[in-house]
């Protein structure tokens, strides 16, 4: 089973406990390829190889029996370093060239770059890669690694390890995005609303409108079981009167805007066609499209198409623009979910939030409405009652209420998505659980929904969904891809 771990490493040389490093990585069956990628800031210990007793090393990838890492790492520290890279050979390999070893057993050659610098990036490969200073001044380093691990053996090496009592932070890059989707122009009772377009259940439908808004539209099938109380309808026009509408002609229409207890990110998708001789002019309410079927001026046809068509600006209303519009891995989660509502351009730019895909890459999505309305309200998201209807069409998202501190909703690691873009189970919509851990001085990086029953399957943490009063936390979070 992979296993994502953090790892904290504190070896006693000469009666001194030092830590070694925190590394997150994962660790995963035997003969397995995996991705790792990490930013993290790290502190110099006292070298605990022999013959290194007046030297300081930072390890950012500790020595790992049978693996091999490679990939760039990019660092900045607070003096001069040189860069090592270990390499494990056999004992009858050692012929005279530069050895580090802690125990005298396990061996490893030692290559030095002499960068004398205080910041850098290269290209490594190797079993282990450190920063190093025949300075006996403890230092720091900040340090990005991207590359890859190959695991044969998970066996770290270690000498005693004692309990960890500080908090960990894990840092991973751009943890926030900002994320500009195209918006659309659409009437409801006569007054223009502004929605995007994010996922639809039929896949035609999804490349038709991503090819003519120039941005990807994510197929989810799911949706198409939605409960009928759950979804608007949206009449998009197949001819008439030339305009931005989805297929060319008059803008669409919907039904209701979030101002109304009704609404619902969901649309079906109900075509309209004039009549031959009947029009066509211009149909600006569900009413007045209602009307003209009835006088026999157009056919309405009901597709089983549904849509995620949140809305930005409503006749009285507009998705909350955060007024602090910097992102970083501090970035929180309250007061807003949008950067930018640009009408000239046409344009909506959210936070999109970095997380773990259910194979362990990562994604990104964005956040616009939300029930129970007291956690809607805090995220500075529209409360949209109708969410709770739709528990069953819901991908499951894992978020963390302890353990390692990071730039998750409730400042622990970023959250777990059991279900992305490509799954026969993604959907926009996402229902919230919530992951504790039993000891929070145990805790490492779990990536992936595998990780996660692992975990609590050995009694390490406990899930459960996240409800107020009862009620289900539901967010429209669509995973977007960049």
């Amino acid at each position: 089973m992979n296993r994502f771990l953090l790892l904290a490493i504190i070896i006693i040389i000469g009666g001194l406990v030092a830590s070694l490093s925190l590394f997150n990585d994962q660790l995963a069956n035997a003969g397995s390829i995996k991705k790792i990628q990490f930013t993290k800031t790290i502190t110099s210990i006292q070298d605990p190889g022999i013959g290194h007793s007046n030297e300081q090393i930072a390890i950012v990838l500790p020595p790992n029996s049978g693996s091999i890492y490679h990939g760039t790492i990019t660092y900045s520290s607070s003096q001069p370093v040189q860069i090592v890279i270990l390499h494990q050979i056999n004992k009858n390999d050692s012929k005279g060239q530069p050895i580090w070893t802690v125990d005298g057993n396990t061996l490893y050659a030692q290559t030095t770059i002499d960068t004398n610098s205080t910041g850098g990036s290269m290209d490594f490969a190797g079993s282990a890669i450190g920063l190093y200073s025949t300075n006996s001044s403890q230092f720091t380093a900040t340090v990005s690694v991207d590359g890859w691990i190959r695991v044969t053996t998970p066996d770290v090496i270690q000498a005693t390890i004692t309990p960890l009592t500080e908090n960990y932070t894990l840092k991973l890059a751009e943890s926030t995005i900002p994320v500009q989707i195209p918006m659309h122009e659409g009437l409801v009772n006569g007054r223009a609303v502004y929605y995007i377009i994010t996922d639809s259940s039929n896949n035609l439908v999804a490349n038709t409108i991503s090819d003519k808004q120039n941005w990807k539209v994510q197929l989810s099938p799911v949706l198409a079981h939605a409960p009928i109380t759950s979804f608007d309808n949206i009449f998009i026009f197949t001819n008439g009167i030339t305009g931005n509408g989805t297929q060319g002609y008059q803008n669409d229409v919907l039904s209701f805007t979030p101002s109304d207890n009704q609404y619902s990110p969901l649309s079906k998708v109900i075509q309209v066609s004039w009549n031959i001789g009947r029009g066509p002019f211009l149909l600006n309410s569900t009413q007045a499209i209602l009307d003209a079927n009835m006088t026999g001026k157009i056919k309405l046809t009901v597709t089983d198409t549904i849509l995620n068509t949140p809305q930005v600006i409503w006749n009285g209303g507009t998705l909350n623009v955060r007024a602090n519009k910097i992102l970083s891995d501090q970035t929180s989660y309250l007061n807003g979910q949008v950067l930018d509502i640009n009408v000239n351009s046409m344009t909506a730019t959210f936070v999109g939030h970095r997380g773990w895909g259910p194979d362990g890459k990562t994604i990104y999505y964005i956040i616009t409405a939300g029930t129970p309305k007291g956690p809607a309200q805090t995220m500075g998201i529209q409360y949209i009652p109708s969410l709770s209807l739709l528990g069953l069409s819901a991908r499951d998202v894992y978020h963390f209420t302890n353990g390692l501190q990071g730039a998750g909703p409730f400042g622990y690691q970023e959250g777990i998505s059991s279900a992305q873009p490509g799954d026969s189970t993604y959907s926009p919509i996402c229902k919230i659980s919530i992951i504790n851990w039993n000891d929070p001085s145990n805790a490492k990086v779990l990536e992936n929904k595998n990780d996660i029953e692992y975990e609590r399957s050995a009694g390490n943490i406990t899930v459960r969904e996240a409800t107020t009063l009862g009620n289900s936390y539901i967010l429209d979070c669509p995973i977007i891809t960049q």
